[in-house]
């Protein structure tokens, strides 16, 4: 080794000793007589002192010489600093050098490479092998290794056999948008990138392998925004001869253990949630319960008054800002402007004001009196010195528009702590949703989602009613993971592809490998999937996957240091017998 030691590792107690050092210059302070330099690697932080009259003329004259970023090699004897630093581990020594030697000058980097850098993200991106060496975003990466490695022991130990699936699969049309990629030697055929496992994990449950996981690469050709990236991570599992109860209980146990292990931290109880109880109370499949305000329905209390605005509504919701009723004109002013937002959509906003000596100050005193607010206060569960806000309209647009206002009040009250970890399993969806575009039934997770058993005569009659064996792990208003008990005989999964508008020559053309492998004693499974880099970001208290992911792409889904994606030559076409479309 070309270092004795790693610049995070001396302390006082080594004071004496000799020590070799290599890293990267952080700072260079040349005060003349005196030259500090600090020198960084992973692990931390060390300061070299070069000193005239005490250190060799020409090891001090070289120091002069350094600039940022350029590799050292720094050999001398650990001394304890006079003023000490208790910002950084090493900050009670420093290393009085005796040899130098420059390993690899550097250019003046982009940005300044430190927590506090002046990079934007698009030039740190560019030069993301810079800025992977500032501090903060290596400890994300050391965050996610540790989630990783904690990932591994859980499922290992609990007797699930990591195996890998193939990266060049067949293209199907359910779902987002596959990455395809042209086959040279099978000229006009195309392989897709997996979306996810999923159909190998359900072959590997046939082939008995009754517990299995994979850290596994998953693709989408997607819109992205900053939980979503082309390529992402998945921890990917499947079991055999299992409950739905015995899923949740095994992937509530390794969300218990991650924690744990990679925080510290005891998450409390996991609360179970209706899929339709989530829509109707919060107006989401993946509720944020860190903090109240519950959709309360007001239809009957607020309609039939003479307000034409309710009075039309399918749905009539109000919400409980608790000791919100001294906001001011220009506080509500901004909330009505928020759900006017397009990408809320509402077309107004009523407010009631409990006022403390029990009156009611409301923007529709017009049409409701002291009585009926009441009445809208009693049913809403508020009390003198709450806010109430109301929105009315179509039932789904209303409950969208509600969550939305629910959330921006949580930022407002600063009710979303992200250390406070709420977690719950949101289950029971539904199996099939209608898509107006397409005039037809879709599945809402996958097409091997099993329904409910007593509920599969639903299917050729009412079939938007049927429930799947489906669950989602959501944690702080963030879908974690999710999965389903499979559909596993052939009968089930035929007459699932008929009410997905699969003809029988299209179901064995996309799936007749995994229909016929039905056919051979396939078991009752299930499984579940989590989204490893959002649970690293939710871990490292980060909005954003890209934090957490070495090489991440931009929202335009380029990788902007490689500059991809990139055209191939004409020869490359050739090859592949692809030919381009002249652009528009």
């Amino acid at each position: 080794m070309l270092r004795t030691h790693t610049c995070g590792e001396l302390r006082a107690e080594q004071a004496g000793s000799q020590a070799t050092l290599c890293g990267w210059v952080q700072k260079v302070r040349d005060k003349g007589g005196m030259v500090w330099i600090d020198l960084r690697d992973r692990y931390g932080v060390t300061q070299l002192i070069f000193e005239e009259g005490v250190t060799d003329t020409k090891v001090i004259e070289m120091a002069k010489t350094i600039g940022r970023e350029f590799v050292l090699k720094a050999s001398g004897e650990v001394v304890e600093r006079f003023a000490k630093n208790d910002k950084i581990e090493t900050g009670d020594i420093e290393i009085k050098v005796t040899d130098l030697e420059i390993l690899n000058a550097s250019k003046v980097p982009p940005f300044i490479i430190d927590n506090d850098t002046d990079g934007g993200e698009e030039l740190r991106m560019k030069y993301r092998y810079l800025d992977l060496r500032r501090g903060e975003v290596r400890d994300k990466l050391m965050l996610r290794h540790k989630m990783l490695q904690a990932t591994r022991k859980y499922l290992s130990d609990s007797s699930f056999m990591e195996v890998e699936t193939p990266v060049l699969i067949k293209s199907t049309p359910e779902g987002a948008r596959d990455f395809v990629v042209p086959s040279r030697v099978n000229k006009g055929e195309f392989y897709a990138l997996p979306q996810s496992p999923q159909t190998f994990k359900q072959l590997l449950m046939v082939s008995g392998f009754d517990r299995y996981f994979q850290i596994v690469k998953c693709f989408r050709d997607e819109d992205l925004r900053a939980d979503r990236q082309p390529e992402f991570t998945q921890i990917d599992c499947e079991m055999s001869f299992v409950s739905q109860q015995d899923i949740l209980d095994t992937f509530e146990g390794l969300t218990r253990f991650l924690f744990k292990e990679a925080l510290d931290v005891e998450v409390g109880e996991f609360v179970h949630m209706q899929y339709d109880d989530a829509m109707r109370l919060y107006g989401s499949d993946k509720p944020d319960v860190r903090f109240g305000m519950q959709f309360v329905e007001l239809n009957d209390v607020a309609q039939n008054k003479g307000f034409n605005v309710f009075d039309q509504a399918e749905l009539v919701l109000g919400i409980c800002a608790e000791g919100c009723a001294d906001w001011t004109r220009k506080q509500i002013d901004a909330l009505t402007d928020f759900v006017k937002r397009p990408q809320v959509g509402a077309k107004g906003l009523v407010h009631v004001k409990c006022n403390t000596d029990g009156t009611f100050k409301s923007s529709v005193d017009k049409f409701y009196s002291q009585e009926d607010l009441k009445a809208w206060a009693d049913k809403a569960g508020a009390k003198p010195g709450d806010l109430i806000l109301v929105l009315s309209g179509g039932i789904d647009a209303t409950r969208k528009q509600m969550n939305d206002l629910r959330l921006h009040m949580g930022d407002l009250l600063e009710l979303k702590d992200p250390m406070n970890f709420k977690p719950l399993w949101v289950l029971d969806f539904p199996l099939l949703e209608w898509d107006e575009e397409t005039q037809r039934y879709h599945a809402m997770h996958h097409p091997f989602t099993s329904p409910k058993e007593e509920q599969i005569p639903l299917l050729d009659t009412d079939p938007g009613a049927v429930k799947a064996n489906a669950y989602d792990l959501v944690i702080n208003g963030v879908e974690i993971g999710g999965g389903s008990i499979r559909i596993h005989d052939q009968k089930t999964q035929a007459l699932m592809f008929k009410h997905l508008g699969f003809s029988d020559e299209e179901a064995k053309s996309q799936f007749g490998f995994l229909m016929e492998a039905f056919e051979y004693g396939a078991p009752p499974h299930g499984g579940i999937a989590f989204g490893f880099d959002r649970l690293c970001s939710m871990f490292g208290g980060s909005d954003s996957i890209r934090d957490f992911i070495a090489f991440p792409k931009n929202t335009s889904a380029r990788d902007v240091m490689i500059e991809s994606p990139s055209p191939i030559s004409r020869d490359q076409l050739d090859d592949l017998g692809l030919d381009l479309l002249p652009s528009e």
